[in-house]
């Protein structure tokens, strides 16, 4: 959804309705997560995707369909083993997927939605999938402010209080209420889908593989920025345009930072009087990565100098060093793309095996129709 705001803001701001389907629940081995959006606009033009073309087609003369009616349509597609020529979705998986018409003037949720993303700020959209309640009914909520309305007062106060909660961390899935925002009951489905601002990918060192590495975290969708205390080497021009670029002291850099459970920390200086001062001051506090560069011999002082500035077992499990996958990586390139390996890796549990020597299902464990919340990578 992140990705094809600006297109939809476009057409809300120009006047022009269009058909927004997202996906509000998967099952099994389903090409996207929810959250995955495709839009129907203007002159039939198409953004987005929800399935990676599996069901687009259908899809489309879905949004066709509600925009003509004015009313939200809700439909899941699966694999058919009776048809393989059905519409459907060719990895075994399930996906629904809600298509609602949005009309400029007249869906104060998505104006909201579209300005809080625009500016950084974090807002979630909560959306009506089921029950005895508007089907497609939206409501957008921020930390200071609400717009929409789900149908009922009741209703709003109870998702406006649950998703203001979940905002923090970036939260995307399901809750279930009453029609009047009974907490004890489950006959109204809300999805909320939140959008927090994007994670950081902090790098410290900037020497041609943090370059590389920079380029890669923007491509991924992180907020990068690079530190070193160097002059000659933290010049902006050596750089991708959008990564912000600090000359300063890497721990002192990092202890004026704010960093969170989505923080990630790369430390490619390869320098003790860098890494040690800096990794004591990156293991104490919140991140979801952490990883240095260097040798295993590299490795073995840089432990040794840790314990020896009091961080224990617990601070130092979470170091991976050396950083990144086993790839045979050789270039700056290469490099990168092993630490960005081992972040995914990270991120969702994965092995980092070839697929070719595992079983079962190819995008692990995706979150059921009735799964709580859980967490978005950059809430999309």
């Amino acid at each position: 959804m992140r990705e094809i705001l600006p297109v939809l803001s476009g057409w809300y701001g120009a006047g022009a309705p269009f058909g927004l389907a997202t996906v509000v629940a998967v099952s099994r081995s389903a090409p996207r997560s929810p959250g995955a959006a495709m839009a129907v606009g203007p002159d039939d033009e198409v953004v987005g995707s929800v399935s990676g073309g599996c069901v687009e087609g259908a899809v489309f003369e879905l949004a066709q369909e509600v925009l003509a009616s004015g009313r939200a349509r809700r439909e899941t597609f699966g694999y058919s083993d009776a048809d393989a020529f059905a519409v459907g979705l060719t990895c075994g998986g399930e996906l629904t997927v809600l298509v609602r018409p949005v009309i400029p003037g007249r869906d104060p949720a998505f104006g909201l939605l579209a300005a809080s993303v625009a500016a950084g700020e974090p807002v979630t959209l909560a959306t009506v999938t089921d029950g005895p309640a508007a089907l497609g009914a939206a409501l957008a909520v921020r930390p200071d402010r609400a717009a929409g309305s789900l149908g009922t007062e009741g209703l709003d106060a109870a998702v406006t209080a649950d998703a203001r909660g979940e905002l923090a961390l970036g939260a995307t899935g399901v809750r279930h209420y009453g029609p009047r925002g009974q907490r004890r009951e489950d006959a109204v489905t809300v999805f909320l889908h939140s959008f927090a601002p994007p994670p950081r990918m902090l790098v410290f060192g900037a020497i041609d593989y943090a370059a590389a590495v920079a380029r890669i975290g923007d491509f991924l969708g992180y907020r990068v920025t690079v530190c070193d205390a160097r002059p000659v080497f933290a010049r902006p021009s050596r750089f991708p345009e959008g990564v912000e670029v600090v000359v300063d002291w890497p721990h002192r850099y990092l202890r004026g930072t704010r960093t969170d459970e989505r923080t990630v920390i790369c430390v490619l200086t390869h320098d003790p009087k860098f890494d040690v001062p800096l990794l004591e001051e990156a293991l104490r506090r919140p991140a979801a990565y952490i990883g240095a560069m260097g040798s295993r011999r590299t490795h073995e002082d840089r432990r040794r100098r840790l314990v020896e500035a009091g961080l224990g077992e617990p601070e130092l499990t979470r170091l991976r060093s050396p950083v990144g996958l086993d790839l045979g990586a050789r270039t700056p390139e290469e490099v990168a793309v092993s630490v960005a390996a081992e972040i995914v890796a990270v991120r969702w549990g994965g092995t980092g095996a070839p697929l070719s020597k595992t079983a079962g299902a190819i995008h692990g464990r995706p979150p059921e129709a009735e799964s709580p919340i859980i967490p978005s990578k950059r809430g999309v």
